[in-house]
């Protein structure tokens, strides 16, 4: 564990340090736009994620998801391209296995999205996840591929939607039928601050019903603010999982820094 905690040191000490140096303005309308997954502006989110008492040996799990965002519009549609580069570092599964360390497998959506605004904003579009682990223990050794949706609303100080995907194999290498769910409930506050609840919550449809589900609980606290010119959203987040495989532990952590590049900005 003592890796581990060094690890969630830096990271939060590199979060700290962004938010002690750097300044809200004008960051209400920036702040919503950070909080909409299909929000059209450019975005490069580094989130690192740590599930504690992970595998047989209680091990930490760190994976860092470099998470860019790249839109595009016709003046009709938004075509937003989202893509997740997971960094792995796994304890070991089995003893004298050793743990591993390496590339994930990376998956792609691209939602299609009304470009008018809209009391409700939707996306919907194509989901491929691409075999591209270093280690058969860090993927699934297989491409697949699915459908993707989003749905949230912007009521004053709110930000509450949710996203919803699933992924099936479509190379016939390996079994894969995996079903995602991501609701977010933020409140915009003064100063940039704002409250955030955004667990995701999982399911592999080909395990045992009693290994099959992962649900966590939880939230945390963000702040969208500038260091100098450059806009940046930084949050914290912490979640209890409800059910998991036996293999999850009870806690995870989730430290994220995301670098905004909104239009004219």
């Amino acid at each position: 564990m003592n890796t581990g905690r060094s690890v969630i040191t830096v990271v939060t000490a590199l979060i700290l340090a962004a938010v002690a140096i750097g300044h809200a303005d004008d960051t209400g309308d920036l702040a919503k736009a950070a909080q909409n997954p299909v929000a059209n502006m450019i975005s490069l989110p580094l989130q690192y994620n740590a599930s504690f008492d992970w595998g047989p040996e209680e091990g930490t799990l760190h994976v860092l998801n470099i998470q860019p965002v790249w839109p595009f519009s016709n003046g009709k549609v938004n075509f937003i391209n989202r893509t997740i580069v997971p960094v792995v570092q796994q304890p070991e599964l089995a003893p004298g296995q050793g743990s591993e360390f390496g590339l994930g497998d990376i998956t792609h959506t691209l939602f299609l999205s009304p470009a008018a605004p809209s009391p409700f904003t939707w996306g919907v579009g194509p989901v491929l996840s691409m075999p591209t682990a270093t280690d058969d223990r860090l993927g699934n050794d297989t491409w697949s591929g699915g459908l993707g949706a989003v749905g949230l609303a912007m009521p004053g100080q709110w930000v509450v939607g949710a996203l919803v995907q699933n992924l099936w194999d479509i190379s016939g290498d390996a079994e894969v039928n995996q079903f995602l769910l991501q609701y977010f409930v933020n409140y915009n506050m003064a100063g940039g601050w704002y409250l955030s609840s955004a667990p995701i919550m999982t399911a592999d449809w080909n395990a045992d019903s009693d290994q099959r589900w992962t649900i966590p609980v939880g939230g945390g606290v963000g702040r969208i603010f500038k260091v100098g010119s450059q806009p940046i959203n930084a949050q914290v987040q912490a979640f209890y999982n409800l059910e998991k495989p036996d293999a999850i532990g009870d806690w995870s952590l989730r430290l994220q820094l995301q670098l905004l590049f909104p239009k004219g900005g």
